[in-house]
């Protein structure tokens, strides 16, 4: 009743488990059988490995998470090696979401994972917290279809690019991603914000501003989904914010096929099985069939 297709890949359901919040899935192992998720998004990769920023990474504001981890991962070949064979031994689509600070450090990663059993590619360029490379090629379209061009004409894989609502223009932006191959789209990643220690009259974080992330950001998230609907004709992957089934009902009906899971795993390590269940409850008592028959509801008014 809730399977979803996106690029030709089957999701059991449509609740996948959003990079940066849920690692390679070893964490949550503890509390439920991970392959519930109708996918998992892995921890953002680099070509090389990277240590992640130093000084504070996590902070709380009143109804969101900030954070500036850096991109903190094991590397490609790191994650080939030691956390694959793990995600491998669940049934559950592997997303693996890719960044990288220059054109040719994404390319290598994608020749890399080519030869892997991941089944799609989330092209991270959107990250906010590494001062060079990431969110610089997602806020302008021509920088932006540029890489998606580039790392399309190599990709064995479907490939997902995942936007930043710090674009220039979120619909402009999503439509050079695909008319530059995107297979699919995901937004949105985290909002560049700022946090300051009144008391030490400096910034909370190193990098001065961090990812804004969690319910605050669930409205605007949801208008841009809305929105990307509205200009492209291929699968959505809505995120930002998502805390019940409530929600990523909301985000199905502004037009994405499948949504991620993010701040929310934080409050809650078993919120994912939640929302899965919520969603076939609210399909059952309204009557709903397919998800199909309530995607992207709201663009038809």
């Amino acid at each position: 009743m809730t399977k979803v297709n996106i690029c030709g890949i089957e999701f059991k359901n449509p609740v996948i488990a959003a990079s940066g919040t849920f690692g390679f899935g070893r964490e949550f192992e503890e509390y439920y059988a991970i392959e519930k998720l109708g996918g998992i998004s892995t921890k953002g990769l680099t070509l090389n490995k990277r240590d992640g920023n130093k000084g504070i990474r996590i902070y709380e504001t009143a109804s969101g998470l900030m954070n500036s981890i850096g991109l903190q991962n094991p590397g490609v070949s790191g994650f080939i090696k030691d956390e694959l064979p793990f995600m491998e031994s669940k049934d559950t689509v592997i997303l693996a979401n890719l960044g990288g600070s220059t054109l040719d450090d994404y390319l290598q990663g994608i020749e890399l994972l080519n030869e892997t059993s991941v089944h799609m590619i989330e092209l991270n360029i959107s990250c906010p917290n590494v001062k060079e490379g990431g969110m610089a090629f997602g806020i302008k379209c021509d920088t932006a279809s540029q890489v998606v061009k580039e790392a399309k004409k190599i990709s064995k894989k479907p490939m997902i690019v995942k936007l930043s609502p710090n674009a220039e223009n979120i619909k402009d932006m999503a439509y050079a991603c695909v008319e530059a191959g995107a297979d699919g789209l995901s937004l949105i990643n985290t909002f560049n914000a700022l946090a300051i220690d009144i008391y030490k009259r400096k910034p909370i974080f190193n990098n001065i501003t961090a990812g804004l992330s969690g319910p605050c950001i669930k409205p605007i998230a949801l208008r841009m989904v809305y929105e990307v609907n509205q200009v492209v004709n291929v699968p959505i992957i809505g995120l930002g914010g998502i805390m019940t089934a409530e929600d990523a009902i909301e985000f199905i009906m502004a037009g994405a096929t499948a949504i991620q899971v993010g701040s929310a795993n934080f409050v809650n390590p078993t919120i994912s099985i939640d929302i899965i269940e919520g969603i076939e409850k609210f399909m059952e008592k309204e009557g709903v069939k397919s998800l199909e028959e309530i995607r992207g509801i709201i663009g038809r008014f």
